[in-house]
């Protein structure tokens, strides 16, 4: 992965190693200083809580304000079947079962809760999305596969933002058709010159860029409206 010369610096932040049950799936929480809500990321298949892109973006989120939850999707064994890797309604309860944990953590139960999903995790971001209505306040896909998550997508109310690389021609069709599909309010940005991973110099840093203009427009009213309810 290519990285431009921006840095993001280290402000301080609370920092955990987290299990999540009631399998103890294993995950990274991060909470800046007056964090106004938290994103939880959903990898793509062959991926983890380690993908650099990922973390990139996360760590990017976190300068924006925003805290972050990042882990594995499945066991160490559950992976060794690559079938599981594809298995979106698995991944999609894995999934709502960390956004449940999120909603009764003293850390994280105040936050308004937005969704990151890359590759398959895109699907399962929608999914899961889908299944907790307005308990989502937004979700974004970075080179997303949100047409795997099929009938799910005419049930997502969360304001969805769909990233995809110009140069992603196959994926960028299939987000086109799941965009169709979507009667939330939706948008399908397009990254010139990027390809499927977004190695090129500057593409991450777009895919952030947009990213934390999204959160910031729809996890902050739900903030508001929680406090005022």
């Amino acid at each position: 992965m290519s990285r431009s010369a921006k840095s993001y610096p280290s402000d301080r932040a609370e920092v955990a190693e987290v299990l999540i049950p009631p399998i103890g799936l294993v995950g990274s929480l991060r909470i800046p200083q007056q964090a106004r809500g938290i994103i939880a990321f959903a990898h793509g298949s062959g991926s983890s809580r380690f993908s650099p892109r990922n973390t990139y973006v996360a760590e990017a989120l976190n300068h924006a304000g925003f805290a972050t939850l990042l882990f594995d999707l499945l066991t160490q064994d559950e992976e060794a079947d690559r079938s599981n890797v594809f298995d979106i309604p698995l991944l999609a309860e894995r999934l709502t079962t960390a956004l449940n944990w999120t909603f009764t953590d003293p850390r994280t139960d105040k936050f308004p809760v937005g969704l990151f999903g890359a590759s398959t995790g895109a699907a399962a971001a929608l999914v899961s999305a889908a299944a907790l209505g307005d308990t989502i306040g937004a979700v974004v896909s970075r080179g997303g596969r949100p047409d795997m998550a099929a009938a799910a997508l005419e049930e997502v109310r969360a304001p969805t933002l769909l990233i995809v690389g110009g140069n992603d021609q196959d994926v960028l069709a299939l987000n086109r058709s799941a965009l169709a599909c979507l009667t939330c309010p939706k948008q399908l940005k397009v990254i010139p010159g990027a390809s499927h991973l977004f190695p090129e110099p500057g593409a991450l840093d777009a895919v952030v860029a947009e990213a934390s203009v999204w959160f910031t427009r729809y996890l902050l009213p739900a903030a508001r409206n929680a406090r005022e309810a």
